[in-house]
């Protein structure tokens, strides 16, 4: 059912007055804050209407009334107001990226930590279909006399970079040699056809056994276990919201955010126009009650993952998607993530 001009008034005045406060609105505080040309009995009626509708609902009797998950919704969609970044903002966000990220795992971690830094809230950043990334060139670098660096450059950038231990007396053109055997084994193939080496190559050089076995093993890592791909920042930030003040509701939060496999769920969805809102109400389907607003994260045309925020249902929603916006434009022109190059 639509809603009038009215109705959409009142309702998004209940959510700003709630965001602020955390107190059920009444009709005497929409008109003395937001909308004084309207009766207080007009607007009882129009709150009325609207929890009907299940826009609102009232915690007491004789209580002001709360949004609900669906005004939420609706408020992100169509009433809330657009803001710019401000200048600390801005400059929060500079902090964090500059040139010297040099892997997808830093992105994330950078990204996690100034959504959780501007927002007061926690900050998620993971990778989605990683499995799906193209494996463009494998590097080995000498670093010490035992010790290599095994570098990953795939189509969205390069990945956790790994080291392994090499014997003292190999020349430096071995690294040069397995470089270029083990980028023809994987190049041009997607990490999720690497899960059966064998398929790809029918015989592995002894010399170069150990250094295949440790590429391996970090490429599986990013398969098997798609919790170990979420970054969480700021999860202690969480104490200063009313909402969790109650210790058991704290306690719930912290265990969702102690074993990441509950997040993935919620985290991995679409939702239309990149952004997705998943809010969860008195412990639905085992989960605490709690919001969370993700958005996708392209660098260069390529989906790399997902970034955004976890919180309380009663969070300042017009914020926070434009911080998202923000971030999201400037992870899109990080030279971490551009195409990968065969011939370097």
């Amino acid at each position: 059912m639509s809603l009038s001009e009215r109705k959409e008034k009142i309702l998004r005045a209940v959510i700003d007055s709630y965001v602020d406060s955390c107190q059920p609105v009444s009709s005497a505080d929409i008109q003395a804050n937001y909308l004084s040309a309207l009766s207080t009995a007009t607007i009882r009626n129009e709150l009325a209407a609207l929890e009907d509708m299940g826009y609102l609902d009232q915690p007491h009797t004789s209580a002001g009334r709360i949004p609900t998950a669906s005004a939420y919704k609706l408020y992100v969609e169509r009433l809330m107001p657009r803001r710019e970044l401000s200048s600390s903002e801005l400059e929060i966000v500079s902090k964090y990226f500059d040139e010297k990220i040099s892997e997808i795992d830093d992105v994330l971690r950078s990204t996690a930590k100034v959504i959780s830094e501007i927002t007061n809230l926690t900050g998620v950043a993971c990778f989605t279909n990683v499995g799906e990334a193209i494996i463009g060139n494998i590097r080995i670098v000498k670093i010490t006399s035992t010790l290599a660096l095994v570098i990953i450059v795939t189509d969205i950038g390069v990945l956790k970079d790994a080291t392994v231990t090499v014997p003292s007396d190999v020349p430096e053109e071995y690294f040069a040699k397995a470089s270029a055997f083990i980028t023809a084994s994987f190049g041009g193939h997607r990490i999720e056809e690497v899960r059966n080496p064998e398929r790809l190559i029918c015989e592995i050089k002894d010399e170069f056994r150990d250094l295949f076995d440790t590429i391996l093993e970090v490429l599986r890592g990013y398969l098997d276990d798609s919790s170990e791909n979420i970054v969480l920042e700021g999860s202690s930030k969480l104490l200063k919201q009313p909402e969790y003040s109650n210790v058991g509701k704290a306690r719930e939060m912290f265990e969702m955010l102690e074993s990441k496999e509950k997040l993935v769920p919620a985290i991995s969805s679409k939702g239309d126009l990149g952004l997705t809102i998943n809010i969860s109400n008195d412990g639905e389907d085992g989960s605490p009650e709690c919001a969370i607003v993700t958005a996708n994260l392209t660098t260069h045309g390529v989906n790399i993952g997902k970034a955004g925020v976890i919180g309380p249902i009663r969070m300042d929603y017009s914020k926070i998607v434009s911080v998202l916006d923000y971030i999201s434009k400037t992870i899109e022109d990080l030279p971490v993530a551009k195409k990968f190059d065969k011939d370097n």
